[in-house]
């Protein structure tokens, strides 16, 4: 029986061992995960804590010390900012420097003349010397004196002489025209065409490998974008830069004098860079070294308000010089009124947009020009254009600047509001008389 009671008490010993064991080791277990899980809380406590901590400190300093300029410690650094802010501009001036063009205007005047009418002088100074100057003069058998009258830009558009400049450049048919390159070599000029509607012109000079401006497309301008225009300069600083943005696009306007001469400008672009006397037919330039317009003019009285042609209005021309063809600028025929909302209200026609063919206030002002394209299309006065080619007239789209998008000889149809019945008419551009 003891031994029964000693085998009894041997039992619950390893019983109550085992279980001593078990429960330490749970309790073991326990405290570490606790352990765990209150050390990772306090912890990010304590990181918040210290965040908090540190971030009052430096409000609290920040108080007491200025704020530190990286710039002003290191100029090292405002340096190398202005040189990657300005190298794109560096690249497109030495690029396109060399295929801009001085173009000098000079011509016999007598003796008695003591001074040069330039009827644009005033608006758009497309001379260097409104009215006259003696650099260059030359005395002449004739009692005359070859005289520098003014002065204008350029670029060469082909590598064998082609020029491109604005109309008004020139302007005189009896002056002489000499292209100083940006080498400071003088060529003889021959004006190839001039364009009747548009400000723009081409001229040759002999020669080869001449370095040439690349064309840009105008018609993805965007307003803010830099811009760089380079030309003569009141005549006198050659291959003058200067860097702007563009200000606006579509402009119309009247470029004119106090002479009475007067100019219609269409769809052309704005620009806060410098546009001086001389910089007339110089390029302006996109920040690729791309040509996007062609500087034509500048606001009388105004800083910073300059205008440029878009280069895309060029290009006709440019095109027709360089396959030999004649010169042509298509036309219509017809006298108009543009039609918008104020003058639907007024006359209760039945459209707000399109032009209304009419008649001027003299008697030889006819609404339809006898033997046009829209005489013999059948178009008489009083007659609504709508529509060309299925694109609406209104005052973004003009019935001018959309037939001058055309050539001669194209055929466009034309929707036609006529005696309150609508219809499509189809009409034959032709050649506009000069």
């Amino acid at each position: 029986m003891q031994n029964e009671k000693f085998e009894k008490k041997d039992d619950q010993q390893k019983i109550y061992g085992q279980l001593t064991k078990t429960t330490l080791i749970g309790l073991v277990l326990m405290t570490m995960l606790l352990a765990s899980l209150f050390g990772a809380v306090f912890g990010l406590m304590s990181a918040g804590a210290v965040n908090i901590f540190s971030l009052k400190i430096g409000q609290k300093i920040g108080q007491y010390f200025p704020k530190v300029d990286l710039h002003k410690i290191n100029p090292e650094v405002s340096r190398q900012q202005v040189i990657v802010e300005d190298s794109a501009v560096i690249d497109v001036v030495e690029n396109v420097s060399p295929a801009v063009v001085n173009i000098v205007i000079s011509k016999n005047i007598p003796n008695a003349a003591n001074s040069f009418n330039d009827p644009w002088g005033f608006f758009d100074p497309f001379s260097s010397e409104p009215f006259g100057g003696s650099n260059g003069d030359t005395q002449t058998d004739q009692g005359t004196q070859k005289r520098t009258i003014g002065g204008g830009s350029g670029f060469f558009i082909t590598s064998d002489g082609y020029i491109l400049t604005n109309r008004h450049v020139l302007e005189d048919q009896q002056a002489d025209y000499t292209v100083v390159t940006n080498d400071g070599k003088e060529y003889v000029a021959k004006v190839l065409a001039r364009d009747p509607v548009r400000d723009v012109a081409v001229i040759k000079i002999e020669g080869n490998n001449f370095p040439v401006a690349t064309l840009g497309d105008s018609d993805v301008l965007k307003i803010g974008q830099t811009v760089v225009a380079i030309g003569n300069s009141l005549g006198e600083f050659s291959n003058s830069v200067s860097r702007g943005i563009v200000s606006g696009l579509k402009r119309n306007l009247s470029a004119g004098s106090g002479f009475g001469d007067s100019e219609r400008l269409t769809d052309i672009i704005q620009t806060d860079a410098a546009i001086n006397p001389g910089n007339s037919g110089g390029p302006l330039l996109d920040i690729n070294g791309n040509v996007i317009g062609i500087n034509v003019a500048v606001a009388q009285g105004a800083q910073n308000v300059g205008f440029a042609l878009p280069v895309n209005q060029a290009k006709r021309i440019i095109d027709q010089v360089k396959n030999g063809t004649k010169i042509s600028v298509p036309y219509l025929g017809v006298r108009y009124v543009m039609i918008d909302q104020a003058v639907q209200e007024e006359t209760q026609l039945p459209f707000n947009y399109g032009v209304l063919v009419l008649r001027g206030t003299k008697m030889t002002d006819l609404a339809v020009i006898p033997g046009s394209p829209a005489d013999k299309a059948g178009i008489v006065e009083n007659d609504i254009i709508l529509e060309i080619d299925g694109q609406k007239i209104d005052q973004k789209n003009q019935l001018g600047d959309m037939i001058l998008k055309y050539n001669a000889g194209d055929v466009v149809t034309l929707k036609v509001w006529h005696k309150g019945e609508t219809k499509d008419i189809q009409v034959k551009l032709e050649e506009r008389k000069q």
